[in-house]
């Protein structure tokens, strides 16, 4: 199989919030292109895209998938991406390997939250923005609001380049605004049957193609010039202003569409011409892999170094491991050795593989500008760099935001362990906004998601690929205990059972530290009352009784223990004896010292439409949560709080509730601070009944 030529490839993600008809969208494209011979539905389960039990099941895009098409001469790479909040990133993540985004926007709720986020994002790595109104046949579609409403949340470079024939139910075709020509549809064939415009949207026609041509002329002066004077504009200049003017972001083209009766998608297929092509876009910014990183730019050259870029990983029952990659210079064979400039390690690239969907085709060959699966990959993984051995590039990662919710794991049959460990490593391999980790203190294996539908998405994956099943409750709160004052104690440890004995005995001063300080050991033993040999080990008997605090067994923390006195026997005296004696001293000490119980506070930080501020501001305050400022992030407002994580844990599915699904968070520890009294005593009694219970 041939390269293909840089200026002949589109790469483009669909983008939106969930059910705005993303994949509906995709396979209709699909269908229409004739890379399929048949139009699925989502309600069915038979769309191309999404395939996995878990989408078919939950009717929605989980995960990114890649497909390709042939269209006028060019080839079009297509990556379906999931809306829902919970699974953004990998939305996110898809846009630095592409040139443009299609963003669909349901034409009845309009622009709803992951759509901001993926235009804002799309909008700081200079990918160019085409809008889809999808769902244009249902009730209350009203194309014009839609697009009233995009202009509000986005400026003036939203502009409409077709208008839809007939309205909710009656939509049956569209006027393409460029060509100046109507195009009606029959059946699902997609292909548009070229008519007259409707002499009763004449004006409304001539109104936006003004708009349009307007907008598109600010991108050139010389023809903007021309235009004011007057001069009709030709069709090869108005594409040709377009094309500059998306490239530069200046134009956000809008078209409506029906992707389920096939209405307006092939108008959607004919903006591939204003798409800026791989060759067109700026050159790919990197750095040397090595010593220096120097900044170096990766120009799309198929006789340049290879340079690949590893954006997704996925696991398939009969190909193992398969890496999607963006090929951004050179070209790769099937037995080209790259380096992975993380692990340093080279790789031999196997198949090559064209995915469709699920299907895959195997080609012997992929050049600068493409995107293509890559099988078999030995250690590679999500954000790693492929490059030339000898001139090996480093390209920036999308960095996946912190978990926002933990859940504590057990498997459902003893024994499990090792396997439930083993699957979810390889599952973390696939989906990097996941977490898994085990706390030494709860003695919990913990698993940390964007969400709780994340976090079960994940077990499900775990049940179905790998046999094993898992409970899942919330995690126990890390607490800690510390002391208000300061207090002296003496632990003496004598033992004589016959022949040699043991004998420690110390003295200590333990007096709280700044919060946050941890733990200082001072050595004030003057005139040998402790050998020096001795002292290391009084530290550890008081270290090791620190783990298990005098409250509630919790780890204590911001101490400062002196050493300052004690004694010995010169026959009797040990190591295991001045340690024991220190653990004595010290729970003696940490008694008299008025301990308290810690608990962990976190920074949250809380999106959400502007209309549920008040709801949130509440229930943040229900939970001790303390504001820490507030701003306005376009039609979104951001909430800061401090609040304590144990009035965390139920807090997601509550947002969720709030928000109606619109609201995300994000959280991270900041300190520990006094649990009060009244709340002190009942983690004390549920820590009581825990070790009864063990």
């Amino acid at each position: 199989m041939a390269l293909v030529d840089p200026t002949k490839i589109r790469n483009l993600a669909v983008v939106g919030h969930r059910g705005a008809g993303k994949t509906s969208l995709v396979e209709a494209m699909l269908f229409t292109s004739g890379a399929k011979n048949r139009l699925g539905a989502v309600m069915e389960g038979t769309t191309t895209m999404d395939h996995d039990e878990d989408e078919i099941k939950r009717q929605m895009t989980i995960s990114a998938g890649l497909a390709h098409m042939d269209w006028a001469g060019y080839k079009l790479n297509i990556l379906d991406t999931p809306g829902e909040a919970s699974f953004i990133n990998e939305a996110l993540g898809t846009l630095s390997v592409v040139e443009g985004v299609i963003v669909a926007v349901n034409a009845v709720t309009k622009v709803e939250v992951q759509t901001e986020r993926v235009w804002k994002k799309a909008a700081e790595l200079g990918v160019s923005r085409l809008v889809a109104i999808t769902m244009m046949d249902r009730e209350r579609a009203v194309f014009a609001e839609v697009v009233d409403a995009m202009r509000r949340r986005f400026g003036d470079e939203v502009v409409a380049i077709a208008l839809p024939i007939g309205e909710e139910a009656g939509f049956n075709g569209v006027v393409d605004l460029v060509e100046m020509k109507a195009y009606t549809y029959s059946g699902n064939s997609g292909k548009g049957k070229e008519e007259p415009i409707p002499a009763d949207m004449a004006s409304a026609v001539a109104e936006a193609r003004e708009r349009l041509v307007d907008r598109v002329a600010e991108a050139d002066d010389a023809l903007l010039e021309k235009y004011l004077e007057g001069t009709e504009l030709s069709k090869a200049e108005i594409v040709s202003a377009l094309q500059a003017a998306v490239a530069a972001g200046t134009v956000s083209p809008v078209s409506p569409v029906s992707a389920t009766k096939n209405i307006g998608v092939d108008r959607i297929l004919s903006l591939l011409e204003v798409v800026p092509s791989p060759k067109a876009r700026k050159p790919q910014a990197a750095t040397k892999a090595g010593g220096d990183h120097a900044s170096v730019e990766i120009a799309p050259d198929a006789s340049a170094p290879a340079a690949l870029f590893v954006f997704k990983t996925i696991y398939d029952q009969f190909s193992g491991r398969v890496n999607l990659a963006r090929v951004f210079s050179g070209k790769i064979s099937t037995d080209t050795q790259l380096l992975n400039s993380r692990t340093a390690e080279k790789e031999r690239t196997g198949n090559i593989i064209l995915m469709q969907g699920k299907e895959t085709k195997a080609i012997e060959d992929a050049g600068a500008g493409d995107i293509v699966a890559l099988a078999k990959l030995k250690e590679t993984g999500t954000g790693d760099t492929l490059s030339d051995p000898a001139h090996a590039v480093v390209f920036p990662r999308y960095e996946f935001p912190p978990p926002a919710i933990s859940f504590a794991i057990t498997p459902k049959t003893r024994g499990d362990e090792e396997k439930v460990s083993n699957g979810l490593r390889r599952l973390g391999e696939e989906d990097p906004a996941m977490a898994v980790r085990f706390d030494p203190q709860t003695k919990e294996m913990l698993i940390s998601g964007t969400s709780q539908v994340h976090v079960e998405v994940i077990l499900d994956k775990l049940k179905r690929r790998f046999g094993v099943e898992v409970d899942l409750h919330p995690p126990r709160v890390p607490y800690r205990e510390t002391i208000r004052k300061k207090a002296n104690a003496q632990g003496r440890h004598k033992k004589q059972t016959g022949g040699r004995g043991q004998f420690g005995d110390c003295w200590i001063e333990v007096e709280p530290l700044p919060r946050g300080e941890g733990y200082k050991f001072e050595d004030a033993i003057f005139g040998g009352s402790i050998p020096r040999n001795f002292i290391p080990a009084v530290e550890k008997g008081v270290v090791e009784a620190m783990e298990r605090g005098v409250i509630a067994g919790y780890p204590v923390v911001d101490v400062k223990v002196k050493l300052y006195d004690g004694s010995y026997h010169t026959v009797d005296s040990s190591e295991l004896a001045f340690k024991l004696a220190g653990g004595l001293a010290w729970n003696k000490a940490m008694s008299e010292a008025q301990p308290v119980l810690l608990e962990p506070v976190m920074n949250v930080e809380v999106m959400a439409p502007e209309e549920n501020m008040g709801d949130i501001m509440g229930d943040l305050s229900s939970r001790r949560g303390r504001p820490q400022g507030s701003e306005t992030v376009g039609e979104l407002h951001v909430i800061r709080a401090q609040v304590p994580l144990a009035e965390m844990l139920t807090y997601a599915p509550q947002l969720r509730s709030m928000t109606a699904g619109r609201g995300s968070f994000t959280m991270d520890f900041n300190h520990y601070e006094e649990v009060p009294a009244h709340l002190a005593e009942k983690v004390v009694e549920e820590a009581k009944a825990r070790k009864a219970g063990e």
